[in-house]
């Protein structure tokens, strides 16, 4: 299927590794034009290269460290100077620290709250004025199935990612007639660095080996695994394609099954 973002110009967060990396692979494949954005420089012109190469399509390295206002500038600036504009934009930002939430404190809630959520709404700001524009856009956050199921030792996720599923779905009534989506993606176990540490931290607190720890939580998901970052970037791409033009304003768990909620 041919998804028509061929030429588009894309620029996905956190996409020097996991499900970023993932994303914006797929975009390329396609033959999107990527900006690869997340905080370790090296790691962002590593992937960039290897995109311009596996993919033939354009493809750049920026350092962007969402809790920092004046880098979300930056990155913004960086995409209009490079490309003329941003046709899809994928908000990816790192998730918070592990821990019960009852023990965060009122700086930790700011500092999550600043680099979760001010930080995608500002970068959004700046970029979205030119997809309305131009009649075209694509507007995409990794979010968390703990948006309609909370996690333990989760609560900042929990808390901050249905904040910005609320953003997002209001958001899509105001754009939507000028031809911009925006919806959310929230992955349940994929394989990342990020759900190896959860089963780490799981096992040092349970007293557990790891694998089994992971053995268990794989033993809940309906379709017996975790997913992979090729199949929710799969989804990533489709929803950025022509084909998912009539849908906007959606959440969609990539779980394999695993979350119990109806709608």
């Amino acid at each position: 299927m041919d998804l028509g973002l061929s030429g588009k110009r894309a620029l996905v967060l956190g996409a020097s590794r996991g499900i970023g990396r993932g994303i914006a692979g797929a975009l390329a494949a396609e033959g999107a034009r990527v900006i690869v954005a997340s905080r370790d420089e090296a790691a962002c012109i590593d992937v960039a290269e290897r995109i311009e190469r596996d993919h033939r399509t354009e493809a750049h390295g920026f350092a962007c460290n969402m809790a920092d206002v004046a880098t979300v500038d930056a990155i913004a600036e960086f995409a209009t100077t490079t490309f003329g504009g941003v046709d899809v934009l994928v908000n990816n930002t790192g998730g918070p620290p592990f821990g019960p939430v009852s023990e965060v404190n009122s700086e930790s809630w700011r500092e999550s709250f600043e680099s979760m959520f001010v930080s995608v709404t500002r970068l959004t700001g700046h970029l979205l004025p030119g997809m309305r524009e131009r009649g075209w856009g694509r507007i995409l956050l990794v979010t968390s199935t703990g948006v309609v199921e909370p996690i333990p030792t989760l609560g900042i996720s929990n808390s901050l990612r249905i904040a910005l599923t609320n953003w997002a779905k209001t958001l899509s009534f105001e754009i939507a007639a000028d031809g911009v989506t925006i919806n959310s993606l929230m992955p349940g176990r994929i394989d990342t660095d990020r759900i190896e540490q959860l089963y780490k931290m799981i096992a040092s607190k349970q007293d557990k080996d790891v694998d089994a720890v992971r053995e268990e939580d794989v033993g809940q998901i309906p379709m017996g695994r975790v997913g992979t970052v090729a199949e929710f970037g799969a989804m990533a791409a489709f929803l950025a394609g022509e084909q998912a033009g009539y849908i906007t304003g959606t959440a969609t768990a990539i779980d394999g099954g695993l979350t119990q909620r109806a709608v």
